[in-house]
């Protein structure tokens, strides 16, 4: 009985792997995994002085041949890239600024125009923090929703939430600028 099950389930695989070997490319890429959309956050600088603002950015890493629909889609039934920040109390974030869109046309839209992000989406913001805010470690949580599609098909929206840690220190303590090839100047 096992050894009749086994035989069977080889033969469904093997029928299956024949099946996807026949299809047109057009049919197995409709059927593709979603692209693996890089989300991270970064700070302008090491540490965060007390009173003082720091710049922040998150960054979506978008694999070649795929886009995301911008924060401002043209499309009616395009779901918008949104960027949520939650900080701890007395902590405040600016508004976040979305990179400029490139507008396409492309089949999965019926050739209308789409307004994406392609290759790598900046969205900046600025953290200010409280000169009486306690030193040490705080962290801010940044939830991004966003649709990835390629030229063809759109995936379902994924909603994607990273920690973004930081040192407080104070004032007058020192701090390094970082991650320069986001926010420009010296690394």
């Amino acid at each position: 009985m096992i050894r009749r099950r086994a035989l069977f389930c080889s033969g469904i695989l093997i029928a299956l792997t024949a099946l996807l070997l026949t299809m047109p490319d057009k049919a197995v890429r409709a059927y593709a995994p979603d692209p693996n959309i890089g989300v991270s956050g970064f700070f302008s600088s090491d540490k965060a002085q007390r009173g003082r603002v720091v710049q922040a950015a998150i960054v979506l890493d978008i694999p070649g041949g795929y886009h995301v629909n911008s924060n401002r889609p043209l499309g009616k039934y395009a779901i918008p890239t949104i960027v949520k920040i939650a900080a701890p109390s007395g902590i405040r974030v600016s508004a976040v600024s979305y990179p400029r869109a490139t507008v396409r046309r492309l089949k999965a839209s019926n050739n209308e125009p789409l307004a994406v992000f392609e290759g790598r989406a900046v969205m900046r913001f600025a953290v200010t923090l409280p000169a009486n805010f306690q030193p040490g470690m705080t962290e801010l949580r940044a939830t991004v929703r966003y649709q990835s599609c390629n030229d063809e098909v759109c995936f379902p929206p994924e909603t994607r939430t990273i920690s973004m840690p930081i040192g407080v220190v104070g004032a007058n303590d020192s701090v390094k600028r970082i991650n320069g090839n986001i926010f420009g100047g010296r690394r």
